[in-house]
């Protein structure tokens, strides 16, 4: 052991006995477990236990330990000041923090919390999880006794341990102390001395050093002492490295010599033993009769071949297969005895057969007491020994004469308890090897929901292994947990929409939410809902609600103080706030107060009444007042505006109307009544009315009433003169030909009047009907408006070869005058001004404006805008249709592909 790592430890050891506050140390993140059973996952929370505080993930950057705490510091001082600061203390700090941090964390088997002055046990092989010393005795008892080998496993890690080391008491982390007492000044089940544990305990290592941390739960750190001359897994580089870390590789070549003592390894340097040598070569068998090409560590091989030698006797031979050197002795030579072996025959050949000897032949029989009673023979004795002896049965209450060969039992029941202590044995015949219970158990376990379902047992029942899903109401999100502690878990997020429908009238209208859990958040839309005033609510809606699903009842939550609501989800509206102008009794204009809805009342102003008289006609000039029905008058003749009903203590009638009659006329009219005012309905009108015909050839004179007494119908019918139309119709040159008709023509593309249809260079000519010409010139996309009346039907015949001749006639005559031109001498004509103005007028430049100049520019870039846009489209479309033509095809082969194949199996 080096001196620095000498005089650490005897530091240590010298201040472990000061009393050491319970306190934290910060660490680096940790490291992955080392052999975790069940690693923790999002699906899995029941994963992750308290009693482990490596199972849960930390974050951000390093700290230094010795910054966080004093006494953290104290119990890590000696370590440091041998490793330095490269140490790697991730999992002790972890573990020490979490020692010190949460006084009781729970057990794994029954949930309880885990004091400091609880005996427990702990994990040392694997996950150093925490557990009460009697749960865990109780749990190896029954997995022993329960599984076909005698091993339990870790209740975390399940890590398995034999019946053997079972604990039976209780000791600290380090395993010195027996039943150590609890000390504030200490971490809880530490006994406070050095931990003194090897920390390397694989013996090729080579490490010796044992910690240095006080009792401490986790891990032990690793071994920070310093080798000088480390070698690498192949010995050919040495160098100074840590104790921790003293194996290493060199990244050379291995160049050790194989298994074979022909060939050196080609790998890397490595750890552990070489690989076999792969090496190909010709080899022979062991008897060399056979040659194969095999790899180097398999050159040693047997052919299928029989030996067929003969042994040393020269008579029999040798029945072995490929095997190299001699065949050996015969295994006839040698001592020769009788069947029974009293008898010695030392001169007898191999191949000669020993005799019997005729004594008893007295070989041990089957049963294991008794011997063969006959004469010396040959093969096997009987096998069932059939002499009749006296037994006892296996519980010895019975005995009895019987053949040796069988077996004795009496019907007397086994009374002895089993090993669960509840149960008798109930078995015939027992020899007091009692059979394990074979009864359920059946106790309600912990967790509330569930039996225990193993053999009847001692002590308390294992943890239910069920695991309960806890999810949203989609159920797409969701986790398991232990059963029992669903109560106590929080419930999932869930990104996916709430499929629940909403209940209240808002329900196509509404914005989906995420799923949650429990009851739908109340709509948060206005209610809307129609009152008995005719107004709508304008409060938060406070429809129904769906209720939370009752599936799990979660452990109550201090509520935040909700905000104040006018009207809670699945209460009525409350009465109308809507603020209303209410009038007057007389319903005066600027006389109206604005209350609530649901408390108004009318009132008289100071104005007169104005209300409508009997007559219809004339207002009443009295004040303000209640308007009183007569009750003979009849319901459908009530005024229009009522103020209270009749039975209104205020209620008087209006004044009557001596005025004339200003009625307005049944049927309308504009004409005025010439009677006066009166009750009845006003006399018909006999007024005359002028009125012009549909084409408007004719105006015709009608009496008031007479014309408004007719439907539409019968007045369309009634203004037509009955002569033709005569309007011109809008798709060709001719007039309509129909009898005075309302509206648009009926004719417009039925035209039958024939026309002259000419060819372009008007040679040809014929007869066609309006509506042909009119089908021809759609055919061929010609807009009918922009044809002239002059050059209707021009160009819809083709040219033949007589237009072709003309055309041809004409072009010789013209080139012959132009060559008659040519050759004659210009003549010069003083006064041509009109000429001389048509020519110059196309040499006349228009001088544009800049603003013409830009508006030409942008007109170019957008029409170049338009090609690209119109291009690129096309191209995609193109690449588009390409590939659905190629997965046409390719849809297409493979039909016929599979055609193909189903051809032989309809055959």
């Amino acid at each position: 052991m080096p001196s620095s790592y000498a005089a650490a430890a005897s530091g240590l050891a010298s201040s472990s006995r000061k009393p050491i506050p319970v306190a934290a140390a910060a660490t680096r993140p940790p490291a992955p477990s080392p052999a975790p059973a069940a690693a923790p996952s999002p699906s899995n929370p029941s994963a992750i236990s308290e009693s482990d505080p490596s199972s849960y993930s930390s974050s951000g950057d390093e700290t230094d330990l010795t910054s966080c705490d004093p006494a953290a510091a104290s119990v890590i001082s000696s370590y440091l000041s041998v490793a330095g600061d490269g140490a790697d203390l991730s999992k002790v700090g972890l573990f020490l923090s979490s020692a010190a941090r949460r006084r009781s964390p729970p057990c794994l088997i029954c949930f309880d919390p885990i004091r400091p002055s609880d005996p427990v046990w702990s994990c040392s092989a694997s996950c150093f999880a925490l557990i009460h010393l009697h749960c865990i005795q109780s749990w190896a008892h029954q997995s022993a006794s329960a599984a076909p080998s005698p091993t339990w496993g870790c209740p975390k890690c399940r890590f398995p341990y034999p019946k053997s080391q079972t604990p039976s008491s209780y000791l600290c982390f380090c395993s010195k102390t027996i039943d150590p007492a609890p000390d504030p000044w200490i971490l809880p089940h530490s006994c406070g001395d050095v931990c003194g544990l090897r920390l390397n305990a694989n013996p090729d290592s080579g490490c010796e050093h044992t910690c240095l941390l006080l009792c401490h739960p986790g891990p032990c750190p690793p071994c920070p002492a310093v080798v000088a001359n480390a070698s690498c897994f192949c010995g050919a580089r040495r160098e100074p490295r840590r104790c921790s870390h003293q194996r290493y590789s060199c990244k050379g070549k291995c160049n050790k010599c194989l298994g074979c003592g022909l060939h050196r390894c080609p790998v890397d340097c490595h750890d552990g033993p070489c690989l076999p040598c792969v090496v190909r070569g010709n080899h022979k068998c062991e008897c060399g009769e056979t040659m194969e090409e095999r790899l180097c560590f398999e050159r040693v091989f047997q052919c299928k071949r029989e030996c067929g030698g003969l042994l040393e006797c020269g008579k029999h031979s040798c029945e072995r297969g490929c095997h190299a050197g001699k065949c050996g002795k015969c295994p006839l030579q040698g001592r020769r005895t009788c069947p029974c072996g009293k008898k010695d025959y030392p001169r007898l050949d191999c191949d000669a057969e020993a005799a019997t000897c005729g004594s008893t032949c007295e070989k041990v029989l089957g049963c294991g007491r008794h011997k063969c009673h006959e004469r010396c023979h040959r093969g096997l004795c009987v096998e069932i020994c059939r002499l009749v002896i006296t037994k006892s049965c296996r519980c010895g209450a019975l005995k009895k004469e019987v053949p040796c060969y069988q077996e004795l039992t009496c019907e007397r029941k086994c009374q002895r308890l089993r090993n669960c202590g509840h149960h008798a044995c109930k078995r015939r015949c027992c020899a007091g090897d009692c059979a394990p219970c074979s009864e359920i158990c059946d106790k309600r376990l912990r967790c509330g929901n569930h039996k225990c379902l193993s053999p009847c047992h001692r002590g308390a029942c294992s943890p239910c292994p069920l695991m309960k899903t806890i999810s949203c109401n989609c159920g797409q999100t969701f986790f398991e947990v232990p059963c029992g502690t669903e109560k106590n878990q929080k419930p999932p997020k869930c990104s996916k929409k709430c499929h629940i429908a909403r209940l209240c009238r808002h329900k196509l209208e509404c914005r989906p939410h995420k799923c949650h859990y429990g009851a739908c958040p109340p709509c948060k839309l206005i209610c809307g809902e129609e009152l008995s005033c005719g107004h709508r609510c304008k409060l938060r809606c406070h429809g129904p609600i769906a209720p939370p699903n009752p599936e799990f009842t979660l452990k109550p939550i201090k509520k935040k103080k909700e905000k104040h609501i006018d009207c809670t989800p699945g209460t009525p509206c409350p009465p109308c706030q809507e603020v209303v102008l209410v009038p007057c009794f007389g319903q005066h204009l600027g006389q109206e107060r604005a209350v609530l809805c649901s408390k108004r009342r009318q009132f008289p102003c100071q104005n007169l009444c104005g209300n409508p008289l009997d007559c219809g006609n004339h207002y009443c000039t009295k004040s303000c007042h209640v308007l009183q029905i007569p009750f003979s008058q009849p319901e459908g003749d009530q005024p229009t505006i009522i103020s209270l009903a009749n039975t209104s203590v205020l209620a008087e009638l209006c004044e009557e109307c001596n005025l004339p009659c200003q009625r307005v006329r049944e049927p309308l009219c504009s004409h005025p009544c010439p009677l006066p005012c009166h009750l009845n309905d006003c006399p018909p009108c006999k007024v005359l009315i002028k009125r012009p015909c549909h084409c408007g050839a004719m105006v015709h004179a009608f009496e008031c009433m007479h014309y408004n007494n007719l439907n539409a119908k019968e007045q369309q019918k009634v203004r037509s003169c009955g002569g033709p139309c005569h309007r011109k119709l809008p798709n060709c040159p001719h007039l309509c030909s129909e009898i005075c008709h309302p509206g648009q023509c009926p004719s417009i593309d039925q035209c039958m009047k024939k026309v002259n249809v000419r060819c372009a260079c008007n040679t040809l000519k014929k007869e066609w009907i309006c509506q042909d010409v009119l089908k021809e010139y759609r055919r061929s996309g010609r807009e009918l408006k922009e044809i002239a009346k002059s050059q209707y039907g021009v160009g819809l015949l083709p040219c033949n070869e007589d237009c072709i001749k003309k055309v041809k006639a004409a072009g010789s005559e013209l080139h012959l005058r132009k060559s008659q031109e040519i050759k004659s001498p210009p003549v010069e004509v003083e006064n041509v001004p009109k000429r001389r103005k048509r020519r110059n007028r196309g040499q006349e430049t228009v001088e544009s404006s800049k603003f013409q100049e830009m508006k030409a520019f942008a007109m170019k870039c957008l029409l170049v805008i338009l090609l690209c846009i119109a291009l690129v489209t096309g191209l995609y479309l193109l690449g588009k249709g390409v590939y659905r033509i190629s997965d046409w095809m390719n849809e297409m082969e493979e039909q016929k592909a599979r055609q193909r194949h189903l051809r032989p199996a309809r055959l």
